[in-house]
């Protein structure tokens, strides 16, 4: 850097000018002043030689001395003047790599994106380099009269100055991030190093600043962060933003007991039919409204009536925060209440706040929520255990009909501990082979011969026999039925193959076997169940598949496509526990089926209740219009038996013919069964 440049931005100030130049310049000027002094002293000792009083009694030998003293002084003027014009070749020199060292810096600080910024140590600008005019607009002119902080956002100020504070005393200053304005009046993220010029006493006298213009790159990390805890089609928090808020309540209110705060989860009722029937676009629009009167709701200032508390420090900044959890699922964090009830009053709002149809497409919707709530007295220290409180609490408002909050409560998490134990027994429970194929004698009643057998799965523990009511349904859940079912269908075929080798008829045995909903939605159920025919030797027709009656009368194409798929197979399909669906009797006439099994609750109370009896001969007549068989459930009178035998119900099963038992007992059945047989032919 020259010192014209100097002059150019420090208006002639000497501070400016490089100490190389001040070296050269010395140096420059000793160097004439010797080779005047030489040549002086030179010049006059040569003259000195001419003046009168040197003349007085020569002879030859002076003049001969004489000749010597000037060739001897010529030779050291020529070695001299060589002298000079070496020590000025190379200052030449040095002045040339100076003027090369200049040129570059200023193609670099002209052209480098990074702006370099040259400040004295009471922050006067020095040099500022042209990047500052190309990334915040500023000219040469509009910089000459400020001073290097006054563009700085205030509120960045004081770390600004430290680290300059600290760049002087250590030399090195620290990375430090700030905002700078814009000429046109926005706000840039800067980020900032800097270095100490020191002097020769080791005094700092100028700071060199590298400033990088990184606002892009903040946008993109605030970005990616907002995408990392924000919901992508409401914009609400997600999850995990949500969580992390609930722990922060959660530890707040295990430090100071009179903080005290409550979860809700709400769940929209029903919000598959709505996806199904109207298409995943409509349904995320109908989300993105729910979260929008959500959002009004919680920053509504009526939202709940209540005294803010004081003295708490480290308080959540946003006193109710929601979020989207995924899927239909919202929920809220009431932060600061006084008492649980007040969180049953805003649940009750909201429900009232989403009742209101929506449009979408044109088209009203009407929807309701069940709400889940939970609340900071529950001894839990981890966030996910209590909104898992909130979640068992939706389920069960759910399962008391829906549109309805309901409140978690410690017998809640009792139960949640035991469902837990549950799934994790299980799943040993199968790895360890403890399911057992129970059976239980399908009759004619006519005749009262057993036509075939209806496979249940039993629990074999150390404490006795697990009936499915106590674990069915949970292992439906976690998906845990699919290979029991295979399990037991494959054992099930076995036993049958072997009793109709062993105990032969004119209409060979049968074997009923359920097909759970989570069986029915697998897309390979069909193929699965051909193999295991295959790998037993079963006719098909000999197998009878139960489907429960809300599952077949379900989504007619896809219900309609695996019964189809089913029945190819040769396959005889049974609808189970009908009477306590919706049945549709035009569906009903279309769907492949060969029987339907009366529920038990209508077989049971038939002796003794008109109404049910009414219900048992309507259903029978139903399924002989549409040619179908007819089984009855849950016999275990002789009265039941009779009056089911006068409305021409052709089978039954129950307690009265026998108790679901293992396939030795059954063995034993069928032999007491084909001897009484017998003994009725001779007879």
């Amino acid at each position: 850097m020259n010192p014209q440049s100097f002059q150019q931005v420090g208006r002639n100030s000497p501070e400016a000018i490089p100490i190389e130049m001040r070296r050269i310049e010395g140096r420059e000027w000793w160097l004439w002043g010797f080779a005047v002094a030489v040549t002086v002293a030179l010049t006059l000792g040569v003259v000195s030689f001419t003046f009168p009083w040197f003349n007085r009694d020569t002879d030859v030998s002076y003049w001969f001395d004489l000749r010597e003293w000037v060739r001897g002084l010529a030779a050291l003027v020529l070695l001299f003047d060589l002298y000079v014009i070496y020590q000025h070749l190379q200052l030449q020199r040095i002045r040339h790599q100076l003027a090369e060292r200049d040129q570059l810096f200023q193609l670099i600080s002209e052209n480098a994106a990074d702006m370099i910024a040259l400040v004295d140590s009471d922050g006067h600008r020095l040099y500022n380099s042209p990047a500052y005019q190309k990334v915040l607009g500023y000219s040469p002119e509009d910089l000459r009269g400020t001073s290097s902080i006054e563009q700085v956002h205030p509120d960045d100020r004081p770390r600004v100055l430290k680290a300059a504070e600290k760049a002087c005393l250590s030399g090195q200053g620290e990375r430090v991030e700030y905002r700078m304005r814009h000429k046109d009046g926005s706000w840039r993220t800067l980020e900032s190093t800097a270095c100490a010029i020191r002097n020769a006493r080791g005094q700092t006298e100028k700071l060199v600043i590298v400033n990088r213009d990184i606002t892009e790159r903040k946008r993109a990390e605030e970005m990616l962060v907002h995408n990392a805890f924000y919901d992508g089609l409401t914009n609400l928090p997600n999850r995990a933003l949500f969580l992390d808020r609930l722990q922060h309540a959660l530890t707040l209110s295990k430090r100071h007991s009179n903080y005290k705060f409550a979860v809700l989860l709400i769940d929209v009722d029903e919000f598959k039919i709505i996806n199904d029937s109207l298409g995943h676009t409509a349904g995320d629009e109908l989300l993105i409204q729910i979260g929008q009167r959500l959002r009004d709701r919680v920053r509504r200032a009526d939202t709940v009536s209540r005294l803010r508390m004081s003295g708490v420090p480290d308080k959540p900044a946003n006193d109710d925060t929601l979020a989207r959890l995924g899927g239909d699922e919202f929920s809220i964090l009431l932060d600061d209440i006084r008492d649980p009830i007040e969180a049953v009053r805003v649940a009750e709002r909201v429900q009232a706040e989403l009742a209101p149809p929506f449009v979408v497409n044109r088209e009203q919707i009407v929807i309701s929520a069940s709400i889940g709530i939970a609340s900071s007295i529950s001894p839990h220290t981890q966030a996910e255990d209590l909104l898992r409180d909130a979640e068992l609490a939706m389920y069960r408002a759910k399962r008391m009909g829906k549109a309805r909050c309901e409140v978690s409560d410690p017998a809640m998490h009792a139960s949640a501990v035991k469902r837990l134990r549950l799934e994790t027994d299980l799943r040993k429970a199968f790895d360890q082979g403890e399911f057992r194929v129970y059976y239980q004698p399908i009759v004619c009643l006519q005749s009262g011969t057993i036509t075939g057998f209806e496979a249940l799965t039993r629990w074999q523990r150390s404490g006795g026999i697990l009936s499915p009511i106590e674990f069915i349904a949970v292992a439906e859940e976690i998906g845990l039925i699919v290979p029991m079912n295979r399990q037991l269908l494959l054992e099930a075929c076995q036993h049958l193959r072997s009793w109709q080798s062993e105990f032969p008829s004119n209409a060979p045995l049968t074997m009923s076997v359920n097909i759970t909903s989570r069986e029915f939605g697998q897309p390979d159920l069909a193929s699965e169940i051909r193999k295991l025919l295959e790998q037993t030797g079963v006719d098909p027709g000999c197998l009878q598949l139960e489907i429960i009656e809300t599952i077949a009368m379900g989504d007619a194409e896809k219900s309609g496509h695996v019964l189809s798929q089913l029945k190819a197979l040769g396959a005889r399909l049974s609808i189970d526990d009908f009477g306590t669906g919706h049945s549709s009797l035009s569906r009903l006439r279309r769907i492949p089926v060969d029987t339907l099994k009366i529920d038990r609750t209508f077989i049971s109370h038939m002796d003794t209740d008109p109404e049910s009896r009414e219900i048992v001969r309507i259903i029978i007549m139903l399924a002989h219009n549409l040619g179908l068989k007819v089984v009855a459930e849950g016999t275990e009178t002789e009265e039941q038996v009779n009056l089911l035998k006068q409305l021409n119900c052709e089978m039954a099963q129950g307690y009265f013919y026998a108790r679901p038992a293992d396939g030795q007992a059954m063995a034993k059945l069928l032999t007491s069964n084909q001897s009484a047989r017998a003994a009725s032919a001779a007879r």
